[in-house]
């Protein structure tokens, strides 16, 4: 194959925005250069900026969209629309709603039954002589008009809640019109005033730079235009539910700024059914350049304020510098946790600051994925470090200790027990929480198999069993049990908790996956709901052998410091999940890694020579500090690996003869003197050792590994060190830490960028910007 030569023009700033089909700005696109290791994601305004050459391919592609790709010229800026392809979104499954309707519902969205469908669909054939309805904007805050037998409440200024029931004499030809006057805020408009003509809709506090202020339409989980939608037949809808505001920007980003539309057919779109309408779609496209819809412009709506006053933050202080000759050992337990990253990543989002507690560096590095080679033999984990320069102090060093858990293969995946322990308290009733939640659960659904089995325990002021043990090849019936939840009432916890583990303990599968996944916003506050009494209910339940993984959701009134707890405490990992895009990463991509351990119990333990080390600390891990008597002692809990997780550790050190002001040696002791002498560890930086189980053992196993002290210069490290490094430095920079002496932006940027390679979902390109938006 002849090679082809590469640009020779200089590299320039190319900027740009990407927008969707329907010209609404895409976040978390990837803007890459073919060929090249740059790669970045558009912001929240669908905005990049990359360096590139004339000459070079410019590629952008997002999840449920078409690739685009275009060759530079001498052009500066260069917009893009990428067009919707339902045929890669087959594998979503985000549902509407609710499937059945309620007299009352403190749920933020409105849904219109097939019964109603059907009757509206009669009437409008025997009423289609009548005069159009006029279009009516109507106020949030009063009884939707026409409407009487409807029951409004509202519960916020960005919810609406509206009881569904019967939609009597409208006459309309076309079914979305059945939606004028039953949801405050959205108006329907015709272009020719007739019935069944073609229909604009808005929702009132919706605008749009572009004149385009449609909603999105989510047809069983697949985002389609609104051409396309119209399209569908009104005798296959089972239900449609509207929302808005605050409420549909949480949960699908900017596409929902002008509102969603969500469909659920009486029965899923076929693979056949999906390529017809992408053709109908592309010909509808067609024929709306030659004659555009009318267009509606309103007013934009205000920024939601949050408030944080009520979020809860486990206090602690920052690891300090120790002495090797006095305090020889650091021991600590594993951490694959990464909840503080995404939540950092909400506040910075949103222009607010940062808690300091919130700020869990560990938890920030481990976020990230890194190419560490897989073990050999039968190794539950392959160790590997790098030694550098510290970049925040060049007269300081850096050791990174990375850990590659094994990939168990799909087809040797044990059969998996799972109870879904789900707080449906009234906490629980904002759009991010348990919408959410109901959403990104289904996620995990989707990749069950028949041999594994899913039960749901619900909790609010007492705990329930709403579905019992079930096959994982019964999704529909899975799926049925989650749309029924709704929120209300108090939050008994602890509870919950007890039983969650005993429908665990009784559909046990020996030698499988059994675990208690809970997804709550942590606001417990009936039974045992202190720190101190979830610890100890934890505690006695990990001996169960039943593993558990934390599922944070919300704002506010978010309560970290405890799902941190029963992570910590019962044999689990804990993720925040904020949106569907994160619950992608963390439920599906990451699906292995989060819900099958391959260890348990991971401890480490290093002892530094101090014939190198005149100090070290250990950077962050607070929470997960051990006693040195503890590592070889099997009553201790620690953390799990999962199946392909990836685990990475970093120690400042300050090499001997190096002055600092951050370490003041001790002064020489009479009967404490380090025991190496001569020459026969001059060549050890120190001693690293592991510790830990199999799944379903109670006796751990030990690995020891010498690390050589040979420094490299940082320029000469791999991407992995380098990114790791700055990942760090930026949570150091967050918590305000006394022991950097350096916490420039751009410094901490440069070195990131560095790091960039082995970027496919951008993330890495997204924590740049996260870094840019702190000054």
């Amino acid at each position: 194959m002849a090679s082809t030569a590469l640009p020779t023009s200089e590299s320039k700033k190319i900027t740009g925005v990407i927008t969707d089909s329907q010209g609404l700005p895409v976040p978390g696109v990837t803007v890459m250069i073919e060929g090249t290791s740059k790669s970045v994601s558009t912001d929240f305004d669908g905005k990049y900026m990359i360096d590139a050459k004339e000459g070079e391919k410019l590629i952008a592609s997002f999840v449920g969209m078409e690739q685009m790709a275009v060759t530079l010229g001498k052009q500066k800026n260069v917009n893009l629309q990428l067009k919707d392809n339902a045929m890669m979104l087959e594998d979503v499954v985000v549902e509407a709603y609710r499937t059945t309707t309620r007299a009352t519902s403190n749920v933020a969205v409105t849904t219109i039954s097939s019964a109603d469908a059907r009757r509206q669909s009669r009437l409008e054939k025997k009423k289609a002589k009548n005069d159009a309805i006029a279009s009516a904007k109507v106020s949030s805050t009063t009884q939707p008009i026409n409407n009487p037998s409807a029951s409004y409440v509202s519960n916020d200024k960005h919810v609406t809640t509206l009881a569904s029931k019967t939609i009597d004499g409208r006459p309309n030809a076309n079914f979305i019109q059945t939606l004028q006057g039953q949801v405050p805020g959205l108006n329907i408009a015709t272009g020719s005033g007739q019935p069944g003509a073609n229909s604009t809709v808005i929702l009132r506090g919706i605008g749009s730079i572009n004149g385009n202020a449609e909603p999105l339409y989510v047809v069983n989980g697949v985002p389609l235009s609104s051409a396309i939608f119209k399209q569908i037949n009104t005798n296959d809808i089972e239900s449609i539910s509207v929302i808005k505001d605050a409420g549909a920007t949480s949960i699908y980003g900017n596409r929902g700024r002008n509102g969603v539309i969500i469909v659920k057919t009486k029965k899923a779109l076929s693979k056949k059914e999906l390529r017809k309408l992408a053709r109908l779609n592309k010909k509808l496209e067609q024929q709306k350049k030659k004659h555009p819809e009318m267009i509606h412009f309103t007013e934009p709506s205000k920024p939601h304020p949050i408030e944080v006053d009520q979020e809860e933050y486990e206090n602690f202080v920052e690891n300090q510098f120790e002495n090797p000759a006095t305090t020889p050992l650091s021991t600590f337990s594993i951490d694959v946790d990464n909840a503080s990253y995404t939540n950092i990543r909400r506040f910075i989002n949103n222009g607010q600051t940062v808690p300091k507690d919130a700020v869990r560096v560990e938890e920030m590095i481990n976020f990230f994925k890194y190419q560490y080679p897989q073990p050999v033999k039968n190794e539950p984990f392959s160790i590997n470090t790098e030694y550098s320069d510290a970049p925040w102090n060049q007269q300081h060093k850096l050791l990174k200790i990375g850990l590659q858990g094994k990939i168990i293969p799909d087809d040797n995946l044990p059969a998996s027990n799972f109870v879904f322990l789900i707080d449906v308290s009234g906490s629980m009733n904002d759009q991010n929480k348990l919408p959410l939640l109901k959403q990104s659960m289904k996620l995990l659904v989707n990749q069950m198999r028949k041999k594994d089995k899913i039960a749901i325990v619900v909790y609010a002021g007492a705990a329930g069993l709403v579905l019992p043990s079930t096959s994982g090849d019964e999704k529909e019936k899975i799926y049925a049990a989650l749309d029924n939840l709704s929120a209300g009432g108090s939050t008994a916890g602890g509870a919950g908790i007890e039983l969650a583990y005993k429908t665990a303990e009784e559909n046990f599968a020996k030698g499988g996956n059994n675990r208690v996944i809970l997804a709550t916003d942590g606001d417990f506050n009936v039974g045992a709901s202190s720190n101190t009494d979830m610890q100890t209910l934890i505690e006695a339940k990990r001996k169960s052998g039943v593993f558990l993984t934390c599922l944070g959701y919300g704002m506010g009134n978010y309560k970290d410091s405890k799902l941190e707890t029963l992570a910590d405490k019962g044999n689990g990992n804990y993720a925040y999940i904020d949106t569907m895009q994160e619950a992608d990463r963390y439920l599906n991509k990451e699906f292995k890694g989060s819900m099958y351990a391959i260890a348990k119990d991971v401890k480490i333990q290093i002892e530094f020579n101090p014939k190198h080390v005149q100090s070290y600390r250990l950077i962050g891990y607070e929470n997960r500090k051990l006693r040195d008597e503890d590592f070889a002692n099997d009553a201790i809990d620690a953390g799990e690996l999962g199946s392909g997780h990836t685990v990475t550790a970093l120690y400042e050190i300050i090499p001997v003869g190096v002055k600092s002001d951050y370490f003041t040696a001790a002064p020489d002791l009479k009967y404490s003197q380090p025991t190496a002498t001569g020459n026969q560890f001059n060549d050890e930086l120190a001693t690293i050792k592991f510790r830990s189980k199999k799944p379903d053992e109670d006796k751990s196993t030990e690995i020891v590994k010498v690390i050589p002290n040979t420094p490299l210069a940082i320029q000469n490290t791999s991407a992995d060190y380098k990114f790791s490094a700055a990942v760090a430095w930026f949570g150091l920079k967050l918590r305000d830490s006394k022991l950097i002496p350096n916490k420039k932006t751009d410094d901490i940027k440069a070195l990131a960028k560095q790091g960039l390679q082995n970027d496919p979902d951008g993330y890495r390109a997204e924590f740049i910007r996260l870094v840019e938006m702190v000054k």
